[in-house]
């Protein structure tokens, strides 16, 4: 499998997992303030939404991609 239908691949498997989840969601621990033995520690839940545009938009042009590879080789 060459570079180009990788990349098409990719693209369409990434578009399609956004329209399927909308979105996804991490933890992320920051360390705010440590005085002696004692620490101070902050956990924070950030949230990354898709649009569904971008999840289209990524699936055609993966199958640009595709096509375009396709028509080379």
């Amino acid at each position: 499998m060459n570079a180009t239908k990788m990349i098409g691949a990719v693209l369409i498997v990434g578009g399609v997992l956004g329209l399927v989840f909308g979105g996804f969601s991490f933890t992320k621990e920051t360390h705010k303030a440590v005085v002696g033995p004692l620490s101070l520690s902050v956990t924070e839940k950030e949230s990354v939404i898709i649009p569904l545009w971008a999840s289209l938009i990524a699936i055609a042009a993966g199958a640009a991609v595709l096509v375009a590879g396709s028509k080379k080789g």
